[in-house]
């Protein structure tokens, strides 16, 4: 709450646009809603506006504030259609209907925000990660100069023991089931900087392991060890001030007292506020076990490396759940290119300059 409180100040003096492709969804409804409540900025919800209207009579909300969209009924819809048949074909993407790829909600969504008609695009809650990833990818794209396009969810905890008061920033929990070395170390500076970019302190990054410093060998611990390293030369090229430290096992990384004595020469001075996983299993199993048996609130997937601001939510989401995600997302779109210098800049069926 605390941390989503402070992000809901940033984002009432910079209001953004988020649109919402699954309209018609009564959780989503209500985030937009609340979206609109807290001067957030301007919601988007697409549907059909009976549909869109019908759930929220049943449910008591005041549409007031959020602009309901119909992509069969937009303006825009044809001159959507030239650019991303024109995309389509400069990309190389399998021949389909690019009018009825138009009209699912996620590829409609995301060509608005490939055109500037929203600042950040919030999905998931009725469909699955392929479902909400495919359309960005295609559309909107990876950021300049990035290759890794992953998922960050953020997680507060009651006890802020734990992480920077509470907060922990956890990653890849949406993309990559087995990131290489390369895909880990972009995973460990992108989640930094999106960590530096919401909390304004240094980041305090711990690669993951079930080993400490070689007290195991095996191909993946390896894997985490030189991605450390290459995480580091990342960040150092990038003038990212960040502490990076692996591989090292989760007690390591967050007890203080446990990592001195495990690890004597230890790079963190503090519990760690960011955890890398080595792969999307332990990410995920992680991220739910925190929602489900330490009660923490979590927010996420924020998306990593792409060109415009983006989050999937996991489906069957709480309206909280979802407006966290907004407020994440909005943030994000304030500054969005001191995240990815020269983002923001790619028109779908362009040439990006």
């Amino acid at each position: 709450m605390r941390f989503i409180a402070g992000l809901i100040e940033k984002l009432q003096r910079h209001p953004k646009r988020i649109v919402f492709p699954e309209g018609t969804e009564p959780a989503v409804l209500q985030a937009a809603r609340q979206f609109y409540a807290l001067r957030l900025g301007a919601p988007i919800v697409l549907g059909s506006r009976d549909r869109v209207q019908a759930v929220a009579r049943e449910h008591s909300l005041s549409l007031d504030g959020i602009r309901v969209l119909d992509p069969a009924r937009s303006e825009e819809l044809e001159g959507f259609i030239t650019r991303y048949s024109r995309l389509r074909r400069a990309r190389g993407l399998p021949e389909t209907d690019a009018r009825e790829t138009l009209l699912q909600p996620n590829f409609f969504a995301s060509m608005m925000l490939a055109m500037h008609q929203a600042d950040g695009m919030v999905s998931g809650a009725t469909h699955t990660m392929a479902g909400v990833m495919r359309p960005l990818l295609q559309i909107v794209g990876p950021a300049p100069h990035t290759r890794t396009v992953a998922g960050c969810t953020v997680v507060e905890l009651a006890d802020s023991r734990f992480g920077e008061a509470g907060v922990l920033f956890l990653a890849d929990c949406a993309a990559i089931p087995v990131p290489t070395v390369e895909e880990l170390a972009e995973i460990a500076v992108s989640t930094a900087r999106l960590a530096r970019h919401l909390l304004g302190v240094k980041p305090r990054v711990a690669l993951l392991s079930f080993s400490t410093k070689g007290s195991a060998e095996h191909e993946s611990a390896g894997r985490v060890r030189a991605a450390t390293a290459l995480a580091r030369q990342k960040a150092r090229d990038q003038n990212l001030d960040a502490i990076f430290e692996g591989e090292i096992q989760i007690d390591v990384a967050l007890d203080p007292e446990t990592g001195r004595r495990k690890c004597p020469d230890l790079a963190l001075p503090a519990p760690a506020n960011v955890l890398i996983f080595p792969e999307l299993n332990s990410a995920q199993i992680a991220a739910r076990l925190l929602y489900h048996v330490a009660r923490a609130e979590v927010y996420g997937p924020v998306l990593l490396g792409l060109d415009r601001p983006a989050a999937n939510v996991p489906r069957g989401s709480a309206a909280w759940d979802i407006l966290g995600a907004a407020a994440i997302t909005g943030v994000q779109a304030i500054h969005f290119p001191l995240l990815y210098p020269g983002a923001g800049q790619n028109i779908p069926g362009e040439t990006r300059p």
